[in-house]
This record gives structure tokens, sequence and C-alpha cells, in this order.
């Protein structure tokens, strides 16, 4: 199928999302409780989808690691969404001796 689009006047091909959810920009805490970490890990959760998530945090966790969300709510609601998730991507940004800020991609796998 070709689509004008009507700013232009030229043909463009149809975007096909590859996704199954939308993503959500969020950019509020989230607490994780791993199986790979005894402490609990402190984060900001970037995005938010029906079946996934991205923290930003100052601990890394490994790539299938099993993991409890706690998402708060900034207006007193709590928890706003508790899930558990496994990890599936990992991407840390180098300091000096150890990572300083992951980005920890999850899938969601259940809704608590």
């Amino acid at each position: 199928m070709t689509l004008i689009n009507k700013s232009q006047s030229k043909p463009y091909k149809e975007y096909e999302e590859k996704r199954d959810f939308i993503r959500m920009k969020v950019d509020t805490p989230v607490s994780l409780l791993s199986d790979a970490n005894p402490d609990t890990i402190n984060g900001i959760c970037k995005n938010l989808s029906g079946g996934g998530l991205l923290v930003e945090a100052d601990a890394t966790l490994p790539v299938g690691a099993k993991v409890e969300v706690c998402i708060r709510s900034n207006h007193g609601h709590s928890p706003m969404l508790k899930a558990r998730a496994a990890v599936t991507r990992v991407e840390a940004e180098l300091g000096e001796q150890q990572a300083s800020c992951c980005r920890i991609g999850m899938a969601i796998t259940e809704m608590l």
C-alpha cells in the first residue's frame, strides 16, 4: 500500500509497528528486587508498555535475572504498578572502575 503525505505530496511507504504495545514515557521512581542482587535497586522507570519497561539505575543486573518491579506514583498511590519481569538487555555507561549508570530493559512476565 502506498500512502500520500499531504504536506509533501510525495508517496511514502506505510510504517508497520513491530511492537505489540505502545511505549509511554513515564520518568517515575521504581524499585527492583532481584534474585541476582540481595539489595533493593532504586532507579527511574524511563518508559513503560504492556510488555516491558526500561529503567535507569546506578546498579546493574545480568540478562536473564528475575525481578520484582514496584513503580511508585508521584501522586501518593502505593504501589502504582507491581509486576514480575525478566531482564532482557543491559546498557552500562562505564565510570572509573564500575558502571555509573545502567539502562535495564525488562519484559513483564506477570502482573502482581
